[in-house]
């Protein structure tokens, strides 16, 4: 077992803001006896250090009792901080407000006062009803079914119980559509974020096998908007993976419209909205939408402007990388590479903010999309540096299909710089990156055949020819259904043809 100290406790002081530390103060003053003095000290203290330091604290506080029982103490202002955000963020959701509504009923019902108890449950009813609040109705029920049940039933007839199972019955039935729903949306999208879109037979069955679970016993549980939404999610999910934005972009639209019909329902969600749109941007962009895409630009931006207020750090994360990518995405898809780089600099400053908190594949996403940038305005050299974070920070089993387009991407640029004494390595080290992970489909094998060819001592064709037969061959790959989604990340077709038509010229 290891003996390292634990940094939970700094990590929490430094996820707090400013009003939840003020608040924690005051907490500290009126709920702790005995110990206040103790906790607002260490808390204080551990709040100044940049980097957790068990040693430094023990020899600041060396004098004080409560050193010879750190870990206790830690513990116990760990419980204390918890108690005070808990406090302090009652009000902050429907959720929240809820759960302290069912606890008060809990209390009332406890002291006997039965009346008190159900008109705050037949209170709180309402606003979960409102707010298709499953979880919370079926906690609700069960209080009413105890109410009944301490009378004996009095009053109560046949047709009241059979009404209340009916109720039941159709609340769990959403729970279960829900848990179906979830997982098989959650199927996708973890084959979406490590193995990317479909590029074989073998794929395209497995991901027809999930979607055709949808099709199955899914039953009135469809009429909730939670599952209504997942439904449509999944299924343009499915589309996505499959390249087929056609049929993947009305699904994201119904979510859209889904969304601001029930903003009452998802606007404690914020990020589900905003994921939405990021998608609907990406897939309008393909599309050759521009306009809609940038309509949903208007919506992201207008989204992230009423979150301002209420925001917290990991919505604040999760705003900056999904907006940031969607518009950088969008930037790059239309070839418009220096506007693109104006962005760079504030998605640097979030990088570096949100380091630990950004999952591999927004990270991946990132640096992949900032080295597509600085490559398309010709900025190789800056583009080598991030295609370098990519494949040297992230790990690799996490984005597999960023990372075999960040392979290849790494050759191209070798090759515009002229590293020829380095591409044979890099080319090396590639082809058995890709032939582990059985990622060598026809697109990276064009591609390697290209650099192999390139760098033969004695070229069997001119450059120029070499370059317009990667372009021949790419634009047969750019038409076929599996091979076409390599382009997503990058119109290499035209950069092929750029060169060609540079060759002939000189």
């Amino acid at each position: 077992m290891s003996n390292k100290a634990s940094d939970n406790l700094h990590k929490l002081i430094k996820s707090m803001s400013k009003p939840e530390k003020r608040y924690f103060k005051v907490f500290s003053s009126r709920h702790v006896i005995g110990d206040q003095n103790n906790y607002q000290i260490l808390f204080d203290a551990i709040d100044k250090l940049d980097e957790y330091d068990e040693d430094k604290l023990m020899r600041k506080f060396k004098n004080e009792a409560f050193i010879h029982r750190f870990s206790i103490a830690k513990s116990r202002l760990y419980q204390s901080i918890l108690k005070s955000l808990d406090a302090f963020h009652s009000n902050s959701s429907v959720e929240a407000q809820l759960k302290r509504q069912l606890h008060c009923a809990e209390i009332l019902y406890n002291k006997s006062l039965y009346d008190q108890s159900y008109k705050l449950l037949r209170s709180s009813k309402k606003v979960a009803e409102k707010y298709e609040k499953v979880t919370t109705l079926i906690e609700i029920r069960n209080w009413e079914k105890r109410l009944l049940e301490k009378d004996n039933y009095d009053n109560v007839t046949d047709e009241d119980l059979a009404a209340i199972l009916t109720k039941d019955q159709d609340l769990v039935e959403i729970l279960k559509t829900y848990d179906k729903l979830w997982n098989l949306k959650s199927q996708i999208f973890k084959t979406l974020y490590v193995k990317g879109k479909v590029r074989s037979e073998s794929e395209l069955k497995q991901f027809k096998a999930i979607l055709d679970k949808t099709k199955h016993d899914q039953g009135a549980g469809l009429n909730h908007p939670g599952n209504m939404y997942l439904l449509n999610h999944l299924s343009s999910a499915y589309y996505f993976g499959l390249g087929d934005y056609e049929t993947c972009y009305p699904f994201l639209v119904k979510n859209i419209d889904l969304i601001q019909s029930k903003r009452h329902i998802f606007d404690e969600e914020p990020n589900v909205y905003m994921s939405v749109l990021t998608n609907a941007i990406h897939v309008a962009t393909r599309l050759g939408k521009v306009e809609e895409a940038y309509g949903h630009i208007d919506l992201l931006e207008e989204a992230s402007k009423a979150e301002n207020e209420s925001t917290n750090e990991d919505r604040e994360m999760r705003m900056f990388s999904i907006s940031r990518s969607a518009q950088l995405n969008l930037l790059i898809q239309q070839g418009k590479f220096a506007e693109g780089l104006n962005m760079i600099p504030e998605i640097e400053e979030g990088l570096v903010k949100y380091e630990e908190k950004l999952s591999s594949v927004r990270k991946a996403s990132l640096y992949f999309n900032i080295a597509i940038a600085f490559f398309g305005h010709g900025d190789y050299n800056e583009s080598l540096k991030w295609t370098n974070q990519l494949l040297n920070n992230i790990d690799i089993d996490k984005s597999q299909d960023i990372h075999c387009m960040g392979q290849i991407l790494n050759l191209i640029i070798h090759l515009e710089l002229g590293n020829k004494s380095l591409l044979p390595y890099t080319l090396r080290s590639t082809q058995r990156y890709l032939e582990t992970r059985n990622k060598v489909y026809q697109f990276e094998s064009v591609f390697l055949a290209f650099i192999n060819e390139v760098l033969k001592k004695r070229q069997t064709k001119p450059t120029q020819e070499l370059y317009a037969g990667l372009a021949k061959d790419l634009t047969k790959l750019k038409k076929d259904h599996f091979e076409r989604h390599a382009f997503d990340f990058y119109d290499f077709l035209a950069w092929a043809e750029k060169h060609a038509q540079m060759q002939e010229q000189d």
